[in-house]
């Protein structure tokens, strides 16, 4: 394994035989090879025998001292193989072989240590025929740069008292079992516990005698607390669990006291404020700072703990290898909203597959400081098959790198207000999603049941009273559904509030910059993420109206108002750029809260214009002209809306001469060649605009 490994990783191999170069290598020898090779940005492979706990805890220590993963790969083999094959060996690299190899082994053997995590490792893999040394030498082979494996001990076998030498492995027979570990992850209370057994029964047998009824005592309160710390991880499955990363704290290099304190204020304040619901805080590193830091400041806090903990695991592997199960998880992303990059974000798109990648961009294509996108994950995804993954929230926070973009260069105070506003984006986000989840739901008649387990006939009535409240509430809602064209009660993620915000705190809104007119009636944006030239949006500030589904006939004179402002901001658009044609209207089913007026030009000549989806959102019958609306309102009292999502998914077509084509490159490529005059229904009543028409339809 020295050199650069197959898949990628550099890694160093230590070997005290050879270090010497023809002469006797020495431990300090091994030491600062392995200090070098560290700095060097390699993985060091330690190769020597490291039987004793005193010999291999100076390079644990190094290990720790650099901030490196540990880890402790243990040839548990038969004293006889041991035996025979360094007998047997011929050209060892130390010349330990022969007769003397006899000796060399029996001597090793007596002072055998087997490798504890309370040393300081964090994974600890047992080899004990042939078969495990091959998996654990390709398991090792196939890491990448950015590979991590999980922290714990796999593969040890239960055994009887450990054999000291080749003299009594000749009188008595291996008594082991060959039950192997499941090599399943486990959580750092379970690892500890383990850590504690594995050490009483070691000082026991060192004592020479059976087990007294103090040890055993302790063993039996010591699995008493394993396993209720256990149960407080897989119960509950009633809760809608959000797993998460610290934000921010890697290659974005955040302070880890200050993000603390963050991460500890914004969840607690979310458990306490919703019900039915559990945070917890991942990292991979049982040595994790953030995870301590967050724990203790969590400690002082007064709130229920199971619903907010700290796990040490992989976040893509919660449920099969820490038997965590998790319905959404957060995923510190970048701002292109993109796999790679290393860390999480690389981990959760190499575990969802592609299909990860296709729903973000139907959710989003950039992403800001402080803000997060919701993105609903397919069930043909590996994470949801596997996992019950079925959210992933991206979200991103604040930056202290300079060698990344957006640095805050050390102002902490913005970071601190950005770093909280992400958080409470990521959780208001999972609210949406955990009330809109199909899961269990805490059943109140049952915490009113008698000791004999019947339900009192005033627990009844309730129940009947709850079914009959829930049948009329859903046929109020059908009603209301057929009412708005069937479109149904929409819940807005935090990411999805952004226009509302704008609309009711103009005066608070980060980007200054894009509001080009402010009204008593409307707002008017740039739109931050334009499909086209110019493109613009005239945003209601009426609270209530979320979109055209609210509208009713008393909103006709706000409709004309936002319809006057956009043919405004049409004109100016033309006077800069006589070339354009400018079209006014607004989506079937919007993405955004908060009704809003789209301004938009015909050319689509915009990199964020990316696929199917935006293209049919403003090209077919998704899109409902301004005049048409108004219109519709007037003479009916509401707005005929189309909220089939289907047509989102129609092929590729010009939206002037309706010609077929394979893609968005080769689409945008005709439309900026295009001359064929536009469709006959947008010619009429005013639906375009152009100099050439003044205030009327385009030729």
């Amino acid at each position: 394994m020295a050199g650069a490994a197959a898949a990628g990783r550099p890694w160093a191999r230590v070997c005290q035989d050879t270090i010497g170069k023809g002469k006797a290598g020495t431990k300090i020898q091994c030491l600062k090879a392995a200090a070098d090779a560290l700095k060097e940005g390699k993985s060091v492979l330690i190769d020597r025998c490291n039987l004793e706990r005193e010999q291999r805890s100076d390079f644990v220590k190094l290990g720790c001292t650099v901030q490196a993963d540990v880890h402790a790969v243990f040839l548990d083999l038969p004293a006889k193989v041991c035996i025979s094959r360094s007998v047997s060996r011929t050209s060892h690299e130390g010349n330990v072989q022969g007769g003397m190899a006899a000796m060399v082994v029996n001597r090793m053997l007596k002072n055998k240590q087997a490798p504890l995590l309370t040393e300081g490792f964090s994974r600890i893999t047992f080899c004990t025929d042939d078969d495990d040394i091959k998996k654990a030498v390709d398991m090792y082979s196939a890491l990448g740069p950015s590979h991590s494996l999980a922290s714990g001990v796999f593969g040890q076998k239960s055994k009887g008292p450990v054999q000291t030498g080749i003299m009594k492995f000749l009188k008595k027979a291996d008594t082991s079992s060959v039950n192997k570990s499941s090599g399943t992850m486990v959580t750092s209370s379970e690892r500890k516990t383990g850590q504690q057994n594995t050490t009483l029964k070691q000082e026991n047998l060192e004592a020479g005698g059976a087990c007294s009824m103090q040890v055993e005592k302790k063993l039996d309160n010591l699995k008493e607390k394993g396993e209720q710390s256990k149960e407080r991880v897989s119960s509950d499955t009633s809760l809608c669990t959000l797993a998460f990363p610290s934000i921010s704290t890697a290659d974005f290099q955040f302070d880890l006291e200050k993000a603390s304190e963050v991460i500890v204020d914004a969840a607690t304040d979310f458990v306490q404020k919703h019900d039915n619901v559990r945070l917890v805080l991942v990292d991979l590193s049982q040595k994790s700072r953030i995870l301590s830091l967050v724990k203790d400041k969590a400690a002082k806090k007064s709130f229920d703990s199971s619903r907010f903990f700290t796990f040490v695991g992989d976040i893509t592997q919660l449920h099969s290898k820490g038997g965590l199960q998790c319905n959404v998880i957060a995923n510190a992303a970048n701002w292109r909203l993109k796999p790679g990059g290393g860390g999480v974000n690389a981990a959760i798109f190499n575990a969802a597959g592609e299909a990860l990648q296709h729903a973000t961009k139907e959710c989003a294509d950039t992403l800001r400081p402080g803000n997060s996108v919701a993105v609903p994950l397919p069930s043909t995804s590996p994470l949801h098959q596997q996992e019950g993954v079925t959210h992933v929230i991206h979200v991103l926070g604040p930056n202290m790198n300079p060698m990344r973009p957006d640095c805050l260069k050390n102002d902490y105070t913005k970071g601190c207000n950005v770093l909280r506003e992400a958080y409470n984006s990521v959780f208001e986000n999972f609210a949406s999603i955990a009330r809109s989840y199909p899961g269990k739901q805490n059943d109140e008649t049952s915490s009113r049941k008698s000791a004999s387990g019947v339900i009192s006939p005033n627990d009844s009535k309730t129940k009947r009273e709850g079914i009959d409240d829930s049948e009329r509430t859903k046929k109020s809602r059908e009603e209301d559904n057929k009412k708005n064209g069937g479109v149904t009660n929409k819940t807005w993620g935090s990411w999805a509030q952004s226009l509302y915000e704008v609309a009711m705190h103009p005066e608070k809104y980060k980007n200054a910059d894009s509001i080009l007119e402010i009204s008593d009636e409307f707002v008017v944006l740039k739109d931050l993420y334009p499909k086209a030239k110019r493109h613009v949006l005239v945003i209601s500030r009426t609270d209530g109206l979320d979109s055209l589904a609210d509208v009713k006939k008393v909103h006709l004179p706000l409709l004309r108002s936002l319809h006057s402002a956009g043919l405004k901001w049409a004109h100016k658009f033309l006077e800069e750029d006589a070339s354009l044609t400018f079209r006014l209207g607004y989506h079937s089913v919007p993405s955004m809260r908060q009704l809003h007026l789209h301004v938009i030009s015909q050319d689509f000549n915009s990199p964020s214009l990316k696929n199917k989806k935006h293209w049919n959102s403003f090209t077919s019958a998704f899109f409902l002209d301004s005049v048409d609306v108004m219109d519709d309102v007037d003479q009916h009292g509401s707005a005929t809306i189309n909220p089939d999502e289907k047509l989102l998914a129609m092929e590729l077509r010009c939206h002037r001469c309706r010609s077929a084509h394979p893609n968005i490159p080769k689409l945008k490529s005709h439309i900026g060649a295009c001359k064929s005059p536009f469709p006959s229904h947008l010619l009429k009543k005013d639906k375009l605009l152009s100099v050439s028409t003044g205030r009327t339809g385009c030729s």
